[in-house]
């Protein structure tokens, strides 16, 4: 497999905004073990590339590299001429104002014009803004748009050019292309310290996970679903035909998905994440059942007013969320279908590094992609007192999410998947708290009454659980005092006037 080495290249830390049976014996004793049960190696030299990876986007190399040429000008400038001063970034955000038309005379200007033009991301916008779901993936987004609106122009649908401009420095450009080609790194992937169970009672889910809010894996939960049978790619096209599923900003149907999930290689790959799968499909509804730990869902008796709560969510390797906190104050459960994801979850008052959310939490400041989290920020947790948890989990098993969790996940292969947000009466009264906050217009989601959610659920609760939040509230504060009236040995003996004489 082939290795890149970035020489010098100093990762300029890209930031992007989003709204927002028994217990095993080798459980680990506590939330964050002292020690790790396999310790971690040194860091493994250079980067290992996917064998598919194209070669280096128009020749573009990490800034570091100029200074092994003494002789070279970097004609990232030159090309640019008074707007070299701008940051690669804002050049793009710039370029992106411009339509196909403008981006192809641009790239006729100067090798730096060119390379900047035909960036990709740009490309894969005026095709999703233009196109919308209506497009058949042609190896880039360049070539695709070109297809589509001129079929009988020939263009090379391989996403490599055939053009290479000599002497074009750029980390920025670089990183996104080697975000888009790097294999995950053998210690990204070795630290498992989540605690397994398998065939569990729902009273020993209740004690040891949900009410302390802690995260588990589930094994043996998915033995029953025909969906781990079934869900194959021809069966799910077959199913499906010509329904359409929510994929980023678009619909699409399935069958051309999977044609650009087989083709696409980009830092962020489109995700199929669809909120109405079994209304669109109710065949698929009926191929999987809720595991019996999360049958309790409140929020069922707001009906059809209830938030979007259920997901199909499908993606090629690479594909995934980066850190999130999942939506009103609710828990999850994440089974995989096909494939393998791996998880990285900090607990609530554990902000990740190199996230940065709101004051007011409405928004979350993150770096563009889930593989760039991994190359810049992954190791500042070596050291830390509180690492996270983190696993891989395979097929036929579950993920449990307690709710204020921040979480990231990465699909290692194409991967389906069911997850469902749920309230339980274990975090009903945070989920209530959540809905009522001053901003909750910004902070509530999946729901066009975000204003009134609370007293709709609320209400809704009280006529279909009477007393059941009173009786929430009345063990929440009694608990409260007793943490408070709790006083340690030290305390204890000064008042009782306790004293040590020699």
């Amino acid at each position: 497999m082939p290795k890149c080495k970035n020489l010098l290249l100093t990762s300029k830390r890209r930031k992007s905004k989003s709204k927002k049976q028994k217990l095993h014996q080798h459980e680990p004793e506590s939330l964050f073990p002292e020690k790790e049960v396999v310790e971690e190696d040194e860091d493994e030299g250079g980067f290992k590339l996917k064998i598919a990876a194209p070669s280096q986007e128009h020749g573009v190399q990490p800034l570091g590299n100029l200074y092994f040429n003494p002789g070279s000008v970097n004609v990232r400038n030159t090309g640019l001429g008074n707007l070299q001063i701008l940051s690669d970034e804002l050049v793009l955000d710039i370029l992106g104002l411009l339509g196909a038309t403008h981006l192809g005379v641009l790239a006729t200007v100067t090798k730096s014009f060119y390379i900047f033009a035909n960036h990709e991301p740009l490309w894969r916008n005026l095709v999703l803004e233009e196109l919308k779901g209506e497009f058949l993936f042609n190896g880039s987004w360049k070539s695709t748009y070109v297809a589509a609106y001129h079929p009988k122009f020939q263009f090379s649908g391989d996403g490599e050019s055939n053009l290479k401009i000599i002497d074009f420095y750029s980390d920025y450009l670089f990183q996104s292309w080697l975000c888009a080609n790097l294999e995950m790194k053998p210690k990204w992937l070795r630290r498992d310290n989540i605690t397994r169970v398998r065939g569990i009672s729902v009273e020993e889910f209740i004690t040891k996970f949900e009410e302390p809010n802690k995260p588990v894996l589930l094994e043996g939960c998915l033995d029953g679903w025909p969906a781990i049978e079934k869900w194959s790619r021809d069966y799910l096209i077959k199913v499906v035909g010509d329904v359409e599923f929510a994929v980023g900003p678009v619909e699409m149907k399935l069958e051309n998905y999977f044609r650009y999930s087989d083709g696409a290689r980009e830092e962020r790959p489109l995700y199929l994440f669809d909120p109405k799968f079994a209304e669109k499909v109710p065949v698929l509804d009926s191929e999987y059942d809720v595991p019996v730990y999360f049958r309790e869902d409140l929020f069922g008796v707001l009906g059809n007013e209830r938030p979007d709560y259920r997901w199909i969510i499908i993606g090629p390797a690479g594909s995934g969320s980066s850190f999130h906190i999942d939506p009103n104050s609710t828990s999850a459960w994440n089974a995989v279908i096909t494939g393998s994801k791996k998880w990285v979850l900090f607990p609530p008052d554990v902000v990740p590094p190199g996230v940065h959310p709101s004051p007011d939490g409405a928004e979350v400041a993150c770096p563009v992609s889930i593989i760039e989290w991994f190359m810049n920020f992954y190791d500042d947790t070596k050291n830390w007192e509180k690492k996270p948890i983190e696993c891989i989990c395979k097929a036929g098993e579950v993920m449990f999410v307690p709710n204020g969790w921040w979480h990231l996940v990465i699909n290692l292969e194409e991967s389906i998947a069911i997850t469902q947000n749920y309230a339980s009466r274990r975090n009903l009264l945070n989920v209530l708290e959540f809905l009522k906050k001053p901003n909750a217009k910004e902070l509530v989601s999946g729901t066009t009454d975000r204003e009134n959610l609370h007293d709709k659920f609320k209400k809704a609760i009280e006529g279909v659980y009477p007393g059941t939040i009173q009786e929430l509230e009345k063990k929440a504060e009694e608990a409260k005092r007793a943490k408070e009236q709790r006083v340690s040995f030290w305390d204890s003996a000064k008042a009782d006037s306790f004293k040590f004489s020699f």
